[in-house]
């Protein structure tokens, strides 16, 4: 799904939140909407600012929960109805274990692009580098398949956010998280998309990505759209000649290397967020 494809609902935080905090949560969720809504074609300049948006709006709700009223009012709707609290720890678990996976896999691509980076540097226009662009692609494919997994998992939680729950006026900060949850969700699954470019098949295109909205590739090129990923590809294969352009592949890699470590970065950070978030959620039904 396209991130301009996900509608959320407008929520209107209760007086009981703090006034202050309020008004920054709403600012940043307003900014992080309008990023998300914002991003197509998937790019990587996209992701950087939805993880970096994603961290302010945890900085937010952050500061949100630091208000007694929001509190107290946590706690309430746990005594009186704990099921949607509920939902909410386990959604931050899911979102937990989301963001860790596709981490790994940020961390592994920078691997598999430093080798081939490494390989090319070392062996210049030596044609056994073919196994390293096989290595390359074997990766790749086998990443792709960790990836369709991951996207259903996803998706699967932005289908339980934006299930109709009944929420009273004591469950506006439940809303707030639900809502939280899946701009967070879409901006992870933008980066699995970026990472699932379709990769060389027999020598030529897979012409047909399930990873990228059922679009063919040529499609994709029609639009403009190809990530830093496709331009490693489309380094590495050509269907006019045989011959690998050795500079533009190097030129092609060091781009990727350099997107894929600040999208690294960004969700680096927005795991620690949702850790310290999970946290401090469990700490006020702990404590009260």
């Amino acid at each position: 799904m396209a991130l301009s494809q996900i509608h959320f609902r407008s929520i209107s935080l209760p007086s009981r939140l703090h006034p202050i905090n309020s008004t920054g949560f709403e600012a940043e969720l307003q900014k992080l909407k309008s990023c998300v809504s914002k991003a197509v074609p998937v790019t990587s300049e996209g992701i950087q600012s939805g993880l970096l948006g994603l961290a302010e709006l945890y900085n937010s709700v952050q500061e949100l929960t630091q208000s007694p009223a929001t509190q107290q009012s946590l706690v309430l709707q746990h005594q009186q109805d704990g099921k949607s609290v509920e939902v909410a720890l386990e959604g931050s678990v899911e979102l937990l274990d989301s963001c860790s996976t596709i981490r790994e896999l940020v961390q592994m691509m920078r691997e598999n692009v430093q080798a081939l980076q490494s390989a090319f540097r070392r062996k210049g226009l030596d044609s056994s580098f073919q196994n390293d662009i096989n290595s390359y692609f074997c990766f790749r494919k086998k990443m792709n398949k960790c990836i369709a997994k991951n996207l259903k998992k996803l998706k699967n939680l932005e289908i339980k956010n934006g299930s109709n729950l009944s929420l009273d006026a004591h469950q506006s900060f439940i809303r707030v998280l639900r809502e939280v949850s899946g701009l967070n969700a879409a901006v992870l699954k933008s980066a699995l998309m970026f990472l699932s470019w379709p990769t060389a098949k027999n020598g030529g295109w897979n012409l047909v990505s399930r990873l990228m909205l059922n679009k063919s590739v040529a499609s994709v090129k029609e639009h403009s759209v190809v990530t830093e990923v496709g331009c490693v590809d489309l380094a590495l294969n050509s269907n006019d000649s045989k011959v690998v352009d050795v500079q533009t592949v190097q030129r092609s890699l060091q781009n990727l290397d350099a997107c894929v470590e600040g999208i690294e970065v960004g969700l680096e950070r927005l795991f620690r967020q949702l850790l310290q978030s999970r946290v401090t959620l469990l700490n006020i039904l702990t404590d009260h």
